[in-house]
């Protein structure tokens, strides 16, 4: 890219796109240094794919408290998909064990965490 560079004219359209290129590549070239970044970030998209379809629709949400805890939920519901979590198991647990749990224990109510921290709460329960 700097060989062609240097053949291009800075504010040709070419020009401008290696430039741009060049000012970002250790950006753009970090997943070749850690594998578990992706090339691209087509799962991310996917996942908020569903609400960026529906703000214009929930533009109107009748009041700003219920638009943050709308955020919470689909973002919860999200973590729940991406770590394959049925999200009917998970809320329905989530809401009968935190208004009991401590507060050191609130790191097991995650999406990922949250299988482990169940399965030792039914161990508990069965003793």
């Amino acid at each position: 890219m700097e060989l062609v560079r240097r053949r291009t004219l800075p504010q040709g359209l070419l020009g401008q796109a290696i430039d741009y290129t060049l000012k970002r590549w250790e950006a753009l070239t970090r997943f070749v240094d850690d594998g578990i970044v992706e090339i691209d970030s087509n799962l991310i998209e996917n996942s908020i794919r569903p609400s960026a379809l529906g703000k214009r629709n929930w533009l109107f949400v009748g009041h700003p408290g219920a638009g943050e805890r709308s955020a919470v939920i689909y973002t919860l519901l999200g973590s729940c998909r991406r770590h394959g979590v049925n999200p009917f198991d998970y809320l329905k647990d989530l809401f009968s064990r935190l208004p009991g749990a401590m507060i050191t224990e609130i790191g097991e109510f995650t999406p990922g965490a949250w299988p482990k921290g169940k399965a030792r709460n039914e161990v508990a329960q069965a003793a």
